[in-house]
């Protein structure tokens, strides 16, 4: 007996779901073309799960250059200028946070090495990017492959966002 029309319809939506999760390389080279902009707007959306906290996103192709971290007493936003992250290469970033105080930011590598930005925090005094807190510019070179726990502190709050770099 053939299944009823519905039912051999989510049959196949299931088969379809199926193939696309498990069809993901997360190890898979990233394109270097930078995002298009829409009505003068960063967009503000991932296709998948934006990356905070400790969990690594599945690709380093970025489809927003506009992230939100995680963040203990102050929120955290990163503006990426590239939406490949490869290692070796600089980006700039520019980083929004709420909080007080001083401003410092490091990143963990895979390995747990600490590095620094190769410039900044530069304080921004004015811009179009329409997040809360101040504003800071800075520029960065990983050095290997793998996962990347930015931590950002001010005096009062605390804030990481993870990024996957490309060899």
């Amino acid at each position: 007996m053939p299944l009823p029309r519905f039912a051999n319809r989510i049959w196949w939506l299931g088969l379809i779901s199926a193939i696309a999760m498990t069809g993901c390389d997360s190890t898979r080279e990233i394109a270097s073309e930078p995002l298009p902009q829409t009505s003068g707007q960063r967009q503000a959306t991932q296709s998948s799960a934006p990356p905070t906290g400790s969990v690594c996103p599945p690709t380093a192709q970025y489809t927003s250059q506009d992230l939100q971290g995680t963040g203990d007493g102050a929120t955290l936003w990163a503006m990426l200028f590239s939406t490949a992250l490869r290692t070796g290469t600089e980006i700039k970033v520019v980083w929004r946070m709420t909080g007080s105080g001083d401003f410092s930011i490091s990143a963990t590598g895979p390995d747990g090495k600490a590095v620094k930005p190769v410039w900044g925090p530069e304080p921004h005094g004015g811009s179009n990017w329409n997040r809360p807190g101040d504003e800071w510019g800075t520029g960065w070179v990983f050095p290997t492959p793998g996962c990347w726990t930015i931590n950002a502190t001010r005096t009062s709050g605390t804030g990481s966002l993870v990024l996957r770099v490309a060899q």
